[in-house]
């Protein structure tokens, strides 16, 4: 009886898993929680996989190049994480906005809303495309590039910022999607655009056959082909072909009040992410005092994290949806039982990912780097961190809970108080005054992100994001 059980569950589970991939219009203002939780992350966490793909599928081809060429790739990379804080801080807008006439059932405002993204994108594009034709150059140089790197670099920061709108609309038309419950179409969005990239990079990198030997510049021509390529499926999806959201050239039309109403509430989704983002740089810094061995084993330890916590994020961005959705239907009680429920299994998820950090801690950090002193930096931190994934793990939650609610200034201020009025100086103070070097830095990250649970779950039961207006 117990197996047949199981095998029911796992039958379940897995046509549960089949429908995620094959995407279907689905009313997530009613039925199971559970059910509607999974059938968002599971094509929001492939999604995330595939846009953390792109720079890692650079970065492999272009080593052959030499260090000036993957030099190159990080600085523009840096010069892009402000973009992706526009991107970002824009995507929370939309989603949020777009859930919320969802969940009203007025498509056509969501239309309209969509409209508006699309020009809101494109004014951010042309100003950031010219700026990164037109200045590649003294861009690299700002950050630190040297005769070398410019010589080989500055095409390929021309092309990649000249190409901007490309990932401007990865990000804003996947958020339509995302809002709309039409994860899937972004994701297959994604899987398109990083297909093509890893094919065209060799080609065009090292002229493989008939294809240019372009160098590095090959690299930024096949990133951009294969996000054109992207985009160009995702506007098929948005002018008609079975999505929830359909535009037409009436939507298209300019609309002064949506756009600003956008702007307003992106403009704390940006600020939240250049706070959280700036206080990752300092925190860097502080370790490189400590020379590369204990910079190279924060870094190995802090990308284990990032890839494992892939399907909480997964799970965050179906908590924005989820809220958005059933405050537009009038359902508060709905959205706040969806976010404590998709905590539940956040915290069950990233309890266990901890688990196994602790139990082959030394394994996993050994399985990038060899070198005893790395190693135990290495250690020391993803420990440390783990230790903090319980929390973390709800945190998360509900910082997206607020965004899909529309409401990014109460995450925006968590978010400054827990990492620069917290963690910078705490990391500072148990590094240097207190003597724990690297290991003072590893104990306020874990620190801080507990707090940031706390002050996160304190601001969440107050109920204000319930009255939050878009």
């Amino acid at each position: 009886m117990t197996r047949t059980t199981n095998n029911l569950q796992k039958t379940n589970l897995f046509s549960l898993f089949k429908q995620a991939l094959k995407g279907k219009t689905e009313d997530f203002t009613k039925g199971s929680i559970g059910k509607a939780a999974f059938l968002l992350s599971v094509p929001m966490v492939l999604e995330m996989v595939m846009e953390s793909i792109f720079a890692i599928t650079d970065i492999f081809f272009v080593s052959g190049l030499g260090a000036e060429a993957v030099a190159v790739v990080g600085l523009t990379e840096a010069v892009l994480t402000l973009l992706y804080a526009v991107a970002i801080g824009l995507s929370m807008a939309v989603t949020a906005t777009i859930a919320r006439r969802v969940g009203e059932k007025n498509i056509e405002k969501a239309n309209i809303i969509a409209g508006q993204t699309l020009w809101l994108g494109m004014a951010v594009a042309v100003l950031v495309g010219i700026a990164g034709i037109s200045f590649a150059e003294q861009i690299l140089t700002m950050m630190g590039a040297t005769d070398s790197v410019l010589a080989t670099g500055k095409s390929y920061t021309s092309i990649m910022l000249g190409g901007s709108i490309t990932i401007l609309y990865l990000f804003l038309i996947n958020a339509i999607f995302r809002g709309a419950g039409d994860a899937t179409i972004a994701m297959r969005s994604l899987w398109l655009a990083n297909g093509i990239n890893i094919v065209l990079d060799p080609l065009l990198i090292y002229g493989v056959g008939p294809f240019p030997e372009m160098g590095l510049a090959g690299a930024a021509v096949a990133t951009t082909i294969g996000r054109s390529i992207g985009v160009i499926y995702q506007l098929n999806h948005l002018f008609g072909y079975s999505s929830r959201i359909k535009l037409t050239l009436q939507q298209l039309k300019f609309n002064l009040e949506v756009s600003t109403s956008l702007l307003k509430v992106s403009s704390g989704g940006v600020i939240q992410f250049i706070i959280a983002t700036a206080s990752w740089i300092v925190l860097v810094q502080i370790i490189s005092t400590y020379g590369s061995d204990a910079v190279a084993g924060y870094t190995i330890a802090i990308r284990v994290v990032m890839f494992t916590i892939l399907p909480a994020w997964g799970l965050s961005n179906a908590v924005a949806t989820l809220v958005g959705q059933n405050l537009g239907a009038g359902k508060a009680q709905r959205a706040e039982q969806s976010v404590w429920k998709i905590a539940k299994y956040n915290v069950y998820f990233l309890l266990s990912v901890a688990l196994v950090f602790l139990l082959f801690t030394g394994q996993i950090i050994g399985f990038f780097s060899n070198d005893p002193v790395v190693l135990q930096y290495g250690i020391d931190c993803l420990t440390y961190i783990s230790y903090g994934y319980g929390f973390f793990a709800i945190g998360m939650i509900v910082v997206q809970a607020f965004n899909g609610a529309g409401d990014t200034m109460t995450p925006t201020k968590i978010n400054f108080f827990c990492y620069w009025l917290v963690q910078i100086p705490l990391a500072y103070l148990l590094a240097n005054t207190f003597s724990m070097g690297p290991t003072g830095v590893f104990l306020a990250i874990t620190i801080s992100q507990s707090l940031l649970a706390v002050v996160g779950i304190m601001a969440f039961r107050r109920g204000n994001w319930k009255l939050k207006e878009l």
